[in-house]
């Protein structure tokens, strides 16, 4: 039989796709394990898609009822989470232990509410690493900057890592940076423990284009709108040259010599939110070895129905640099642009979580009258 798209994917490409999506009925139903057959070697989630799923309260009354007595709904939100992780991890524990501990992995996030506090960030990370307690397990930290700091120590004491909300190529090199540090630091007290050591870093591609579309619209002129929904790609396909320069240097190589693995691009936003451009933009474009692209399941059935299969991220290696430069020619400041996303970003994502609350809190007080 076959391998389908997503298969080959992985197979023929090197790139892992991932599930953008977790929820307790899809954990229930075996909606989560049919996706996992279809080839999804990973899955990643956020307070938005927490926030969702809990939204839809059948799915977590048995559970609520028995944690109704609790004071702290913010304790509630963690049990209910945290068990949906605990399921999704010993479903993908066997990819984990086939791929040696390259995919398998399923991410949560720590609280968006503490997004530009390093200390809170990593005190919360290392608290859900302990409860949580599994190999295949990514702890979700955004890359600001309290996020970057965050991110060393955190490495630096052998915790799996998936960097999440970056907009910039300046972030990113940061976030390498980060990664490559702590590495370092946990090489000095411990070598054994690096191959241990896994990382992704998300890097946000479609809302680069809905950001810098609006202002390349705002601009209106020919040369402006000629370049709409080709600054996310660009920028992507930038980053990964990134990724290649600084994970071939001698720096991270002497850390491979004794057993440090790559922190790998994932490709993040990769849905269409534009109608009018192909619903595969982001994945056809951003295909290549050592990457993973993390799809909700719109866009997973799109590219398995009608995805294009090609090395894509780096077969024109150069292109970028002309689009970012007309970019910056026609006015748009992609700094400017990253550094609104971010903002934004950690915005919707706090949003989501207080809206979880209040969900639960209502769920509560139903359960109680």
């Amino acid at each position: 039989m076959s391998e389908n798209n997503l298969k080959r994917l992985y197979s023929e490409h090197g790139q892992s796709p991932w599930l953008d999506n977790l929820r307790r009925d899809w954990i229930e139903s075996g909606e989560l394990e049919k996706w996992i057959e279809n080839g999804c070697r990973g899955i990643t989630s956020n307070p938005t898609i927490f926030a969702k799923a809990m939204s839809d309260k059948s799915a977590y009354d048995e559970e609520l009822l028995e944690l109704k007595s609790e004071t702290s709904t913010e304790h509630i939100y963690w049990q209910l989470v945290m068990n949906d992780i605990r399921s999704a991890l010993q479903m993908l524990h066997p990819i984990f232990v086939e791929s040696n501990g390259l995919d398998g992995y399923v991410s949560v996030e720590v609280s968006p509410l503490m997004a530009n506090d390093a200390d809170a960030t990593i005190e919360a990370a290392l608290e859900l690493h302990k409860r949580i307690d599994a190999p295949n397990l990514y702890i979700k930290v955004p890359a600001t900057q309290a996020g970057i700091a965050a991110i060393e120590d955190l490495v630096a004491r052998g915790i799996n890592i998936n960097v999440t909300l970056i907009f910039s190529l300046k972030r990113y090199s940061e976030v390498m940076t980060a990664y490559i540090s702590g590495l370092e630091r946990l090489a000095e007290t411990d070598k054994s423990k690096l191959a241990n050591v896994h990382s992704v870093a998300s890097f946000f591609v479609s809302r680069v284009d809905t950001e810098v579309d609006r202002r390349l619209e705002a601009i209106n002129t020919e040369d402006a709108l000629s370049l709409r929904g080709k600054a996310a790609v660009a920028q992507a396909q930038a980053a990964y040259q990134l990724f290649l320069n600084e994970f071939e240097g001698e720096r991270f190589q002497k850390l491979a010599e004794v057993g440090a693995n790559l922190q790998r691009p994932l490709w993040a936003s990769v849905s269409t939110k534009n109608p009018d451009y192909s619903d595969t933009l982001y994945i056809d474009t951003l295909i290549g070895p050592d990457t993973v692209s993390t799809m909700p399941e719109d866009s997973l059935s799109a590219f398995l129905d009608h995805g294009t299969l090609e090395r894509t991220v780096d077969a024109q290696p150069n292109s970028h640099k002309e689009i970012l430069s007309q970019l910056e020619k026609v006015g748009i400041n992609m700094d400017d642009v990253s550094a609104t996303l971010e903002e934004e970003g950690v915005s919707a994502f706090a949003k989501s979580y207080e809206e979880a609350l209040t969900t639960l809190d209502t769920q509560k007080a139903e359960l109680e009258s």
